[in-house]
């Protein structure tokens, strides 16, 4: 991440209680120009308080909150994001093509239809009622809602979900398109391959504090696990036994090992079995290092 890139909207010691429920913490977050963050926790994280604290839905108890400079419920700087939320509750006699128009006359620059229909894929859905659309249908339009303005910071809470695969990709295709062009995005997801596939940073949040804030590679960096891979006629429960074996089982006639010494582990199976097959070494993924952290947080808060 660029360190003198434009910072367009952010938190500053932010505090948020409901009740006797803190669920921010004194967060800090800063969100920059053609950066794409995904915001990744268990529930009850603070994820949706931070969004709605960013988007002037709910205020600050302490600290500070600012959009593009400003204070988030600014009208000007409000024009200058795009939002798409878990849930929608649109007109229900309108046509997808008349709830674009609508939306776009809200903004003093919108993108062409054209060129939104294109970006959401949802040219054949135009004349359609958007009540009558699937719900992956619907979260295209909803995405078709979010980018017409032409968002210098966009929102995306679950964006996919509901989504095929195709659908799913094209999207992310588009999500890459508006980085590239400068847009910052917030992305929320319970896919953890779509944070792994779009984000150039990873914030993790767990009971309103933040765990992690960095790159992919440098959250799975923190999980010094390995998974081994391979067709042998070992002894699944033997080589679980091995020193700095982690785990080993069966799995559709393949062993699986985990370890924090692939090295050695590896060679120890090649000497054990001069037939074994198909050997693979992976390192942790995103969902490994994600589980970790936030087992390891919850781990801490019940010890002290």
């Amino acid at each position: 991440m660029n360190k003198h890139a434009t910072v367009v909207a952010g938190l500053a010691g932010a505090v948020k209680r409901y009740g006797a429920v803190t669920a921010l913490d004194g967060l800090d977050l800063m969100l920059h120009r053609g950066e794409l963050v995904a915001l990744l926790g268990p529930n009850g994280a603070g994820k949706s308080t931070t969004i709605a604290l960013l988007l002037g839905l709910v205020r600050a108890d302490a600290g500070r909150v600012e959009l593009f400079g400003v204070d988030p419920q600014d009208l000007a700087a409000r024009r200058r994001i795009g939002v798409m939320l878990q849930a929608a509750f649109l007109p229900s006699t309108l046509t997808v093509a008349e709830l674009l128009r609508l939306t776009m006359s809200y903004y003093p620059a919108p993108r062409a239809l054209e060129e939104t229909v294109s970006m959401a894929g949802v040219g054949d859905l135009l004349g359609r009622r958007y009540t009558k659309l699937s719900s992956g249908q619907q979260r295209r339009v909803q995405f078709a809602m979010a980018v017409c303005g032409r968002p210098e910071l966009l929102f995306l809470d679950e964006p996919t979900v509901g989504m095929d695969v195709d659908a799913r990709q094209k999207l992310w295709t588009s999500i890459r398109q508006l980085v590239a062009e400068g847009c910052a995005v917030v992305l929320t997801t319970h896919y953890l391959e779509e944070a792994e596939a779009l984000a150039q940073r990873v914030v993790v949040l767990a009971k309103g504090r933040m765990l992690s804030d960095g790159s992919v590679d440098a959250l799975r960096s923190r999980v010094s696990q390995a998974r081994i891979r391979c067709v042998t006629d070992l002894d699944a429960d033997a080589v679980a036994g091995w020193p700095q074996v982690a785990m080993a089982e069966r799995d559709r006639g393949y062993l699986l090992v985990r370890t924090d010494a692939a090295e050695q582990v590896v060679r120890r199976l090649l000497d054990a079995d001069p037939a074994l097959a198909e050997l693979e070494v992976l390192r942790a993924g995103l969902a490994e290092a994600f589980s970790e952290i936030t087992r390891d947080s919850t781990t801490e808060q019940e010890a002290a």
